[in-house]
C-alpha cells in the first residue's frame, strides 16, 4: 500500500517511531492507542496496543530487523499479551488463519520539502480472507495516520 502523505519525512518516520505519535494513528477506526512502548533498533520490540470501542485491549509486538533512520523499517508483528509475550491470535477472539508472524517493510521518501511516499508491505497471510481483513485495519489506520499529520 503506498501512500502520499502531506508532512516531510521526519514527521511520517516519527508516526512510525514516536510513542506520542504512534498512539495518535495505530489501530482501524473507532480504535484508540493507550499504549507505546517504542524500541526503534534492530534488535528492539516495541509494544504497541489497539483498543476498541468496547474497550477490549489487543497488543501487538514490533520486533525489528532493519532500522535505516528516514528511510527504512523493517519488522516482525505479532499479537501478545500485555506484558509482550507472544499469544495465537484466536485466544483474544481473532479469526482462524491470522498468523503468528507478519513481516512488515515500511518505506519513505521525499516527494518535496512538504510531502512524503510512504510504502507499507506486509506478507505472511495465509490466505484471502485473512488478508483482506488487514488490507481494511491497514487502511483505516493509515487514514488516521494522514489526519494526524492536519491536525494543528
Amino acid at each position: 500500500m503506498t501512500r502520499v502523505l502531506d508532512a516531510p519525512v521526519d514527521r511520517v518516520w516519527q508516526a512510525w517511531t514516536s510513542p506520542a505519535h504512534v498512539m495518535r494513528w495505530w489501530g482501524p477506526a473507532g480504535f484508540t492507542s493507550p499504549v507505546a512502548e517504542m524500541d526503534v533498533r534492530v534488535g528492539g520490540t516495541s509494544l504497541v496496543s489497539m483498543r476498541s470501542p468496547e474497550g477490549h485491549d489487543m497488543y501487538n509486538t514490533w520486533e525489528y530487523r532493519v532500522v535505516e533512520p528516514m528511510t527504512r523499517l523493517e519488522f516482525v508483528m505479532n499479537f501478545a499479551d500485555s506484558d509482550g509475550h507472544r499469544i495465537d491470535p484466536t485466544t483474544i477472539g481473532l479469526p482462524p488463519g491470522i498468523p503468528q508472524d507478519v513481516h512488515h517493510v515500511i518505506t519513505v521518501e521525499a516527494v518535496d520539502e512538504e510531502r512524503t511516499r510512504m510504502t507499507v508491505t506486509e506478507r505472511g497471510y495465509t490466505s484471502d480472507q485473512v488478508l483482506e481483513i488487514s488490507r481494511a485495519g491497514l487502511e483505516q489506520s493509515l487514514d488516521k495516520m494522514a489526519a494526524s499529520f492536519t491536525r494543528t
